[in-house]
C-alpha cells in the first residue's frame, strides 16, 4: 500500500476521494463515532475540553492507518487545498482555520497521483511549501 509523508496532503486526498467522489469507502464521520461515546456535538466537545487547536485522536489514528489503493490514487485529477474541506471537520470540528494546522508543508507526495492535473485555493488554502508553483508547474499541474 501507498504512504503518504505530509498527513494533511493525504487528508485533502481523502477529502477528494472519500467526500467528493465517494470512492473511498467507508466515510468516516466523527459525530458518529463521538455518539457512540455518548457525546453529542462534537464542536462543543472540542471547545469544552480545550481541544479545539488539534486533531482529535481518534480521526488522526483512523486516517493515518487508512490505506488507499494505488487504483484510487490514479482517479485523482484534482486537489482543492481549501481550509474549509469536511475531513478537516472531521478531524478539528471546531477549527476556524485560522493557524497552520492543516498546512501542507510537502509535495514530495504528488508522485503518489499519477493523474493530477488541477489544484485549486493554492494561494488562499493549506497550502505552506516555498516554490509551490514551481513544483506543480514541473508536473503540469494546472493552479486556479
Amino acid at each position: 500500500m501507498t504512504r503518504f509523508h505530509d498527513f494533511n496532503l493525504k487528508l485533502l486526498v481523502i477529502e477528494e476521494l472519500m467526500y467528493s467522489a465517494g470512492t473511498l469507502l467507508p466515510v468516516y464521520d466523527l459525530g458518529e463515532v463521538l455518539a457512540a461515546r455518548g457525546i453529542g456535538d462534537p464542536a462543543s466537545h472540542v471547545l469544552e475540553n480545550g481541544l479545539h487547536e488539534e486533531v482529535l485522536p481518534e480521526p488522526r489514528a483512523y486516517f493515518e492507518a487508512l490505506e488507499i489503493p494505488a487504483e484510487l490514487l490514479a482517479t485523482v485529477e484534482e486537489l482543492c487545498f481549501d481550509a474549509g474541506t469536511e475531513v478537516f471537520r472531521h478531524c478539528a470540528p471546531a477549527w476556524d482555520g485560522e493557524d497552520d494546522l492543516f498546512d501542507v508543508r510537502s509535495l514530495d507526495d504528488l508522485a503518489l497521483l499519477p493523474n493530477l492535473r488541477e489544484v485549486t485555493f493554492v494561494e488562499d488554502g493549506v497550502l505552506a511549501v516555498p516554490d509551490a508553483a514551481d513544483v506543480f508547474a514541473a508536473r503540469g499541474i494546472t493552479t486556479d
